[in-house]
């Protein structure tokens, strides 16, 4: 049996808004940071440093940024998903690899070929911390894609 075509893009925004949403909280409490701060930082991405210095627009550039990547991250899952069904039977453990596989493509591939600049550095603390916020962003992602698209 196969998820309705309306159910698919429904695993996949809320996969997207809810983890995408929740990560920038994990991101804040990690850093003890604002919010702001953290949308700032994640239009770095994009505007470079300036983006610290554009208040509010550069704020709300980031939010769109990281749910925009949220969703795809999210699109990703749940196609795999569609084509992998032990993804979806087995969706903790599944989402927790994930998270795994996205902490290592976003640290390790995409930051460092944005625009943010080079990174603070490795500490064994900011790394455990920054996984256990893509453990979370993985689960959550797995858990949409059981609830709304998998294919039980």
């Amino acid at each position: 049996m196969s998820p309705s075509p309306r159910s698919i893009p429904k695993a996949i925004l809320y996969a997207g808004f809810v983890a995408g949403t929740i990560d920038i909280g994990a991101a804040s409490l990690i850093n003890w940071l604002n919010p702001l701060i953290i949308l700032r930082a994640i239009a770095s991405g994009v505007l470079g440093r300036a983006s610290f210095h554009e208040g509010l627009y550069s704020a709300a550039l980031g939010l769109v940024l990281q749910w925009a990547m949220s969703i795809l991250i999210a699109a990703i899952y749940v196609f795999a998903a569609m084509r992998i069904p032990r993804l979806g039977r087995q969706w903790m453990a599944s989402g927790l690899l994930y998270g795994v596989v996205v902490f290592f493509v976003m640290s390790y591939v995409v930051v460092p070929l944005s625009a943010a600049g080079p990174s603070h550095g490795f500490t064994v603390q900011s790394f455990i911390e920054n996984m256990l916020a893509m453990l979370l962003f993985g689960l959550i992602v797995a858990y949409f894609q059981r609830r709304f698209a998998s294919t039980r």
